[in-house]
């Protein structure tokens, strides 16, 4: 792990990277410009998941120009879970987001999320199927994975996760003490790790906001629908098991939800 200061930031952005030497420059430059503008302090964690490319050395070429960029390596590919909760771990953000490498989301829509935090929210996601039904927002997938993934939403509130329409949305914005809650608790280290987030802050009262967001699908995805959708569901059955157990019993208390001075000033931004 490269080093950080010891400031405290207002926010950290997780960014877990499978291979990504080609798509993570790219995405890298765009996040950290957008928040250079802002004007808030910032860190920016790229967890490496056991890539076999260049993406750590990637990584290391940008930092040297940007010294709120950190790297985080795994020996072996662990799976998206345990980077974003490898990378939320090591967070040390106010607020703490977790963000594809491939950039589909753009950076500007975490106004979005920032704006439902500060109307109350302890958690924001990503939503494109709440933004597909809106024409104001542009949300671009292929229209395969669009039928998949409204199945596959239509099971997962059927099996506990009510009134979410999109759980796999790579674009989700956590206070910081709920973050830190829920990732001592999540065990899951594949694609369903999402499903485990929210099931757990669903199971503990925190207040979800939900978020249409613009989405462009981008070439070069890893998920495999139709597999990873039907592993996923399985997960599903087994973290409803787990919390009948107690595995997700609180390791620590979370502080009492309060809203940063830095983000009174936030304004939505619309594109």
């Amino acid at each position: 792990m490269t080093p950080c200061s010891t400031q405290t930031p207002s926010l950290s952005i997780i960014i877990p990277a499978y291979n990504e030497a080609r798509r993570l420059p790219l995405c890298l430059e765009r996040v950290i410009a957008y928040l250079d503008q802002r004007g808030r302090t910032y860190e920016v964690l790229v967890v490496d998941d056991g890539s076999h490319d260049q993406t750590a050395q990637a990584v290391e070429s940008v930092a040297h120009r940007c010294p709120h960029l950190r790297l985080i390596r795994l020996t072996s590919n662990m799976g998206k879970g345990a980077a974003v909760r490898r990378g939320m771990q090591a967070a040390r953000g106010t607020y703490q987001l977790f963000a594809d490498a491939d950039g589909a989301t753009p950076i500007e829509e975490l106004a979005r999320l920032e704006s439902a935090l500060l109307a109350g929210a302890d958690l924001a996601i990503g939503s494109r199927a709440l933004a597909s039904q809106d024409p104001a927002f542009t949300v671009r997938a292929r229209w395969h994975r669009s039928l998949l993934g409204t199945v596959f939403n239509n099971i997962v509130q059927r099996l506990g996760l009510r009134d979410i329409t999109d759980t796999q949305c790579g674009f989700k914005l956590f206070r910081g003490s709920i973050a830190q809650d829920l990732f001592s608790v999540a065990c899951v280290d594949g694609y369903a790790f999402d499903l485990e987030l929210l099931y757990v802050a669903r199971q503990r009262g925190y207040r979800l906001a939900e978020v249409p967001i613009n989405w462009v699908d981008q070439p070069g995805s890893k998920v495999h629908p139709w597999r990873d959708g039907l592993v996923m569901l399985q997960e599903l059955l087994a973290i409803r098991k787990r919390d009948e157990q107690g595995l997700y019993e609180p390791l620590i208390r979370p502080a009492p939800s309060t809203v940063e001075p830095a983000l009174a000033s936030v304004e939505p931004t619309h594109f």
